[in-house]
Parts: C-alpha cells; structure tokens; sequence
C-alpha cells in the first residue's frame, strides 16, 4: 500500500481572516502550487468592469438621472458665454461624456463647448477617440485628452501655474481610485468658474457596497486597493469644506446570479470585480470564499427576483455648487 502523500499547510492572511489551505498531489510527484492573491492590472481590471456593466443597470440608471435632472442643471451654466469649459475626470471609455455633451448641445444650441478628458488607461483613452470619431454630431465640440490620474493632472496644473477655470467638471464612479479623496475634491472645486458645477457620481449608502463594505469588509481580501467610500462619506467632506450641493437618489441593480455557478467564466470575473483581485474564486482560501458569498445574500446587500440574485447598486448623483 503506498503512503499517505504528505500535506502541505498554507496560510494566507486577509484583513483579520487566516485559512490555511491544504494541498496534496493526485499522482505522487509534485504538490499543488496555489497561486497567490494579487489585485487587478489595469488591464484586468478593464475586463472585469465590463462584466459588471453587462450584467448591471448602472448606465441605464446613470441614463434616467441625464434625462430627469441633467437638462435642469445644464441650462444654467454658462452664463452667456460663447464657449461652455467641461472636464471629465476618470472618463473611461466616453460613452456617459457623450451622452451629457449632447444634453448640453441641446440646452446651449450653438454654443462652442471645450471638452477636457483626464483618464490614465491608455486602452479607454482609445476607445474614448474612436467613439468621438465615429459621431457625426460633434462639430461645435473640441477634445483634449490628458493620460494622466487625477492626482498628475493636478501636479501638473500646478506646476504650470495656470489655472483654468470649467463651467461644468464631471467625476463619476472614480474617486475609489485616487490617493487623498478630500484634497482631490477640493482641487477640482477650485477649477470651477462662477456659477459652475461638479457633478460627483458615487455608490449610494442604500446599496448593497455600503452594507458589504461596512459589515463584512473583513470578507474582502487587502487586495481590493480601492477605497470603501460612499455617498455619507463625499457628503461629509464637502460640509467639512463648506461647499454648498445638492444630492440626487437613483436605484441600480446588479445581477451576480453567476458568482454562485462553480466554474462559470463570466461570475468568475464578476467577483475579480468585486473584490480587485485576480482569479478571486481560484485564489482566495475556502473560508473566505464562502463567507464572501454568504454576505452577498444578505437581505442589506441583495435581494431575489424571479430567480436570479440582484445585488443593490445604487447611485447618489453629487451636484457641487461653485
């Protein structure tokens, strides 16, 4: 009878959670080797957002507050001015930038509008430039793309010395990724001109993020590099700054139906998504795993509908007076 194979014994540590996590070999020649956890590349984590927003109503939810509060706000900036100044921070792929410039095409007919993008990934910026090439309704608007994260834009401004002023600065669902939130905010506040408006798209406190952020953080791996903030926590920033705004409420679901399916592909990238780590589901100690899909159900995070599990994204739409 051939021995027992020898086990190897693995910790992994993760906020305050330890596994250990045994491996044997299945033919008596090599252990197991268990990759490690890491965090999303730029260029996995490109992939992983866009399994999210084909699963989630985050645009379309994005979309209702364009229709129903946007041309309001729009229509009263400007003031007057033959040329409208907007700043996109974090602008990804373009389609939501696009989507806002026509509605303020529409608010200020003929009016020249000077777009200005901040966006570090070089594959958004691409697409970014084959999507305006491809509108034919964007003669009276001109684009400059600035590569660069929001914290080298500011470095940069400042060390130029030049300050120019935008009537309109959009940053949506991208303050999770910058360094100091507070102080990023107060600088692009400071970029508006009179009777300006910084629009700041964030997960709201009634989503499912806020829940599993504030009660089950410790299911999510250190990998996750991002911050954990919510609408409480810009609101709480722009008082301690006094700046005036004005906070709109949109609901948003995310079907991670799939996340439960062993072996499925798109779940898989769902949850790198989720938890800002390669491989997640391959990589993360069976404890861990579990709990994370067992805080997922929670009536706070999800929620069922004809089957399927809806995890809560919704928004909070930040209007910042200048």
């Amino acid at each position: 009878m051939d021995p027992i194979p020898e086990m190897k014994r693995n910790r992994f540590p993760s906020m305050n959670f330890e596994a250990e996590i045994l491996t044997a070999p299945h033919d008596n020649s090599e252990l197991y080797v268990i990759p490690s956890m890491r965090s999303l590349t730029a260029e996995e984590y490109v992939e992983a957002f866009k399994s999210f927003l084909d699963h989630s109503t985050e645009h379309q939810c994005m979309d209702e507050f364009n229709k129903k509060e946007l041309p309001n706000i729009m229509a009263r900036l400007g003031n007057g001015k033959s040329t409208i100044n907007v700043l996109g921070v974090g602008s990804g792929t373009g389609e939501q930038d696009l989507k806002m410039i026509r509605i303020l095409q529409a608010t200020h007919p003929g009016v020249l509008i000077d777009n200005e993008i901040v966006e570090p990934n070089p594959q958004h910026v691409a697409a970014y430039k084959e999507l305006v090439n491809q509108a034919p309704d964007l003669e009276n608007v001109s684009f400059s793309w600035h590569q660069l994260t929001s914290s080298e834009y500011e470095q940069q401004v400042k060390e130029k010395g030049a300050h120019k002023k935008f009537d309109f600065i959009h940053m949506i669902q991208m303050l999770y990724r910058v360094e100091d939130i507070a102080s990023t905010i107060k600088f692009f506040h400071s970029c508006l001109d009179h009777h300006g408006k910084l629009l700041i798209i964030i997960l709201s406190d009634s989503s499912g993020w806020a829940s599993l952020w504030k009660k089950y953080r410790h299911c999510l791996p250190s990998t996750d590099s991002g911050h954990y903030i919510t609408s409480n926590g810009i609101t709480d920033i722009l008082k301690r700054l006094g700046i005036e705004y004005h906070i709109y409420e949109f609901p948003s679901g995310w079907d991670i139906t799939k996340c439960f399916i062993d072996g499925d592909l798109v779940g898989g990238c769902m949850m790198d998504f989720l938890t800002g780590t390669k491989n997640f589901l391959g990589t993360a100690p069976p404890g861990l795993r579990r709990q994370l899909q067992e805080a997922l159900c929670q009536p706070e995070c999800s929620s069922k509908k004809d089957g399927r599990i809806i995890f809560s994204n919704n928004l909070s739409m930040i209007v910042v007076d200048s």
